[in-house]
């Protein structure tokens, strides 16, 4: 079982920056794939966000995050982060932290179904 729990989230002026933490606990941590996936209000899809490999070698995201967002990850310290800069009013969701365990340390997908575990989420509002 692996234990998922963010932080960083809040309210934040469009153009602002946020800077979201995830600690992880039960499990090697080196052995995980991490990401970030995100829930806009009102909808019912979760919307994948970036997703970063067991070891770092590889980092993907979203064309809606592209370039704005940066996810890392510290394998020491069992976390994985989200920084988020120029922030829009379409990024206001509750975002969670995900793992997946596949022992394969180039995996990096973004279907949803294919992380074990979730987080609770924090949330992040991005005023106009």
């Amino acid at each position: 079982q692996v234990q998922l729990v963010e932080s960083g989230g809040g309210l934040v002026q469009t153009g602002g920056s946020l800077r979201l933490s995830c600690a992880a606990s039960g499990r090697t941590f080196s052995s995980l794939t991490m990401g970030w996936f995100r829930q806009a209000p009102g909808k019912e899809r979760r919307e994948f966000v970036a997703a970063i490999s067991e070891t770092a070698v590889i980092t993907v995201y979203a064309d809606s995050v592209k370039g704005r967002c940066t996810i890392s990850r510290d394998n020491a310290k069992n976390t994985v982060s989200l920084q988020m800069n120029s922030l829009k009013p379409e990024d206001t969701a509750v975002y969670h932290c995900v793992a997946s365990i596949s022992g394969d340390p180039y995996y990096v997908p973004r279907a949803e179904l294919l992380y074990d575990y979730w987080g609770q989420g924090t949330q992040v509002t991005v005023s106009s």
